[in-house]
């Protein structure tokens, strides 16, 4: 593999501005209008006010100051390549950019030690930028410490998942996490106003109706490189029909399907079920059904979600609707008798069902109160007349002595000792009030005087 396959050096620069401005990359007119539009300086900056407002650690480090490494995290479209080129330009360090898909140790060292050479001896600093970081493995990522220790490289690494779960520890504390979020909805339209009208867009040549507008701001969700790709291909469908106007069915025409924001193996597979089952405690059937729709259209193994729903039918509904759990497990069972798409049908329908249902975490409280208990020890011996009798020399060592029999009574409960005598007295499940549980707080109660003789 050829090194310039691996990395990119200093992209081709135009001339200093005679004022003393940063170098600026220059962009070949063919380019699409995402690269175009990029921003080159921190005012055409979209979005990200957080962390761009004065005396924030990411504006000074565009600016100049604060040499410290970081980590850019945030979904696609959000502005990590541009911070990145934005600190280079404005730092006027050499820039260079690694593949995280096909760098290895030996590329990783060769740009740290050629960066360690220029330091030395022609007083040049570098910035690395690594994009997709998540996905260097930790022999990798290791291979980075000591020259973002010492600074040999000022490290702007990018990356679409938690890097709490991605990176490093050690790369981790040498460098600054920065949270980019999602742009808004006016923070997407004013992108596309901007990039109908500037001369690096589409120069004014275009008009776009209020629907079609919408429509793109809505197709975006939050991303921007997606926002103008999007815009881009409806401009070349109207360009080819020689209309100045886009409307609503040429982008509709050219871009039919909204980004899903979801990862299945980053964060976002951890914050949408974690919504999706906090919808469903919450019994807000519609928020639930959302979550669950993005879920599937992302692809997600509907398996996964069939056994969430299940865990969830006794974790916090329980005996509060005693069908949950078999509404649950019967859709699992659906899942995998039926496959997707038609699956979609049978997750649903739990979904609703669990989120409609009254709701109760006894069975969980209860099970936990009881392990809690045997984790710390208490467990004591099994009464004797509980133990088994059934073989030989039982009776002689006082095994099922003394055991009374239920069903010989007519209310088919008796006093009887079942726990350890370290657990007598002890209480675990506690039924509320709701649903199915309404009864059962009633006779529970009940049972235990009978069973304790109380």
């Amino acid at each position: 593999m050829q090194q310039d396959e691996l990395f990119t050096v200093n992209p081709e620069v135009s001339p200093p501005d005679p004022v003393g401005e940063p170098a600026r990359p220059v962009v070949p007119p063919g380019s699409p209008l995402a690269v175009r539009m990029r921003p080159r300086t921190l005012d055409e900056v979209v979005g990200q006010q957080h962390l761009l407002r004065e005396g924030a650690p990411l504006r000074r480090l565009v600016e100049g100051a604060a040499p410290a490494s970081v980590l850019l995290y945030g979904p696609p479209g959000t502005g990590k390549t541009t911070l990145a080129n934005l600190v280079s330009t404005a730092t006027g360090r050499r820039f260079v950019a690694l593949s995280a898909l096909s760098a290895g140790v030996k590329e990783v060292r060769g740009v740290i030690e050629e960066a360690r050479r220029r330091r030395m001896y022609n007083s040049e600093n570098t910035v690395l930028f690594i994009d997709e970081v998540h996905r260097f493995s930790k022999t990798q990522q290791d291979a980075l410490l000591g020259a973002v220790e010492d600074r040999t490289v000022l490290l702007v690494a990018a990356t679409t998942e938690n890097p709490s779960f991605s990176v490093v520890s050690p790369l981790l504390s040498r460098s600054l996490v920065l949270q980019l979020r999602p742009l808004t909805d006016e923070d997407v339209r004013g992108l596309i106003h901007r990039a109908l009208a500037d001369e690096r867009g589409l120069g004014g040549e275009l008009e776009l109706t209020d629907e079609a507008e919408e429509h793109l701001v809505r197709l975006a969700s939050g991303d921007a490189r997606r926002a103008l790709t999007a815009l881009e291909a409806a401009a070349d469908a109207a360009a080819a029909t020689e209309h100045r106007t886009i409307g609503l069915a040429t982008v509709e025409s050219t871009v039919d399907k909204a980004a899903v924001r979801y990862d299945r193996d980053g964060d976002q597979h951890y914050d949408v079920i974690s919504a999706f089952i906090k919808s469903i405690r919450g019994s807000d059937v519609d928020a639930a059904l959302h979550y669950l729709a993005r879920m599937i259209e992302a692809g997600e193994d509907p398996r996964f979600l069939a056994r969430r729903l299940v865990v969830h039918a006794s974790e916090d509904i329980g005996l509060a609707d005693p069908t949950a759990l078999q509404a649950a497990v019967a859709a699992s069972h659906a899942v995998q008798f039926i496959g997707m798409p038609e699956g979609r049908l049978a997750l649903a329908q739990a979904t609703i069902h669990l989120a409609t249902a009254p709701k109760s975490n006894a069975v969980v409280t209860a099970i936990d109160a009881a392990l809690a208990d045997v984790r710390a020890g208490r467990i004591g011996t099994v009464p004797p007349h509980l133990r088994d009798g059934h073989y030989a020399g039982a009776a002689k060592l006082g095994n099922a002595q003394g055991y009374r029999y239920p069903h010989d009574v007519p209310e088919g409960v008796l006093r009887q000792q079942y726990p350890p005598d370290e657990l007598v007295g002890r209480d675990y499940y506690e039924p509320t009030q709701r649903g199915g549980e309404r009864p059962l707080a009633e006779r529970v109660p009940k049972l235990r005087r009978t069973i304790r003789g109380e």
